[in-house]
């Protein structure tokens, strides 16, 4: 497999679909096993935009103890439980109706945080579920502040990740990557930069629990090519073929979080790269 570096290079190659990782492929696309019908840019129902949730956890966070922010979010004022209903919505979390990032075209995510899920100020934990269409790509990233224990619900799931340097030999291959299929895991550890890949023509999920109720993202090709064009220029070594000019073109063009990637998936599957 080749390495992130690698995969970065080929992006500059096909800027509408990163497609350096040659997994093999599941050519029969009635792999046995149900399909998942998961939400995706055509048939989810319509997005909810998000509730402004600031007051609430400022108010939380500002709880002497544990018990004291539950009955601040779970009970009036501290003498009973809200409804029913009230407490639904407060303790139940709806990953139904994920909707892709702006531009995505690989699938979608819909995660469970601080932000959207209040009840878990300072519980140290959060949830992310993707839904990968197939030859979907969830491009490489890090979480600054946790580690990530990934487990596979539906379909098959190729990840790679590096972990700091000093690994292995210099020159030496540093990748750790891998095949998950259904109910298989494995763990992405805090500032690892990492991907997952849908390598085949079923659709994919996939549970991620991340120990941090913040966890964060960061894109490695988007927020890189975010930087001085003279530094790009000069860190991936080729000044003489990529001015200023085309990284600013380029960074305008770089697919979102969840990208359509593989080339060899893309073909079996009959997708076209920009369709």
């Amino acid at each position: 497999m080749p390495s992130i570096t690698k995969t970065l290079m080929c992006g500059l190659a096909a800027i509408s679909a990163i497609q350096a990782i040659p997994h093999p492929v599941n050519n029969n696309p009635t792999t046995p096993g149900p399909v998942v019908a998961a939400p995706s840019a055509t048939n989810s129902p319509p997005a909810v935009a998000p509730m402004d949730n600031t007051n609430l956890i400022k108010d939380l966070l500002t709880a002497p103890t544990a018990i004291k922010r539950f009955q601040r979010l779970l009970t009036a004022a501290g003498q009973k439980l809200l409804s029913a209903d009230d407490l639904k919505k407060l303790v139940v979390f709806d990953f139904n109706g994920a909707t892709p990032a702006t531009g995505a075209k690989g699938g979608a995510t819909k995660a469970a945080n601080i932000e959207s899920f209040p009840i878990l100020t300072d519980l140290g934990i959060s949830t992310t579920l993707a839904f990968l269409e197939p030859c979907g790509m969830n491009t490489p990233h890090i979480h600054p502040r946790a580690t990530e224990f990934l487990t596979v619900v539906e379909g098959i799931v190729d990840f790679g990740y590096i972990l700091e340097n000093g690994l292995v030999k210099a020159g030496e291959n540093a990748e750790i990557s891998g095949r998950l299929e259904k109910y298989q895991g494995t763990v992405f550890p805090m500032g690892s930069v990492h991907y997952q890949v849908n390598p085949t023509c079923n659709k994919a999920v996939f549970v991620a629990t991340l120990n941090s109720e913040d966890p964060g993202t960061s894109q490695i090709a988007q927020n890189f090519f975010g930087l001085n064009s003279d530094v790009v220029n000069a860190t991936l070594g080729f000044p003489q073929s990529l001015d200023g000019k085309d990284i600013d073109a380029f960074r305008k063009q770089i697919p979102a979080n969840l990208a359509l990637g593989i080339d060899k998936c893309l073909q079996a599957c009959n997708i076209k790269p920009n369709q």
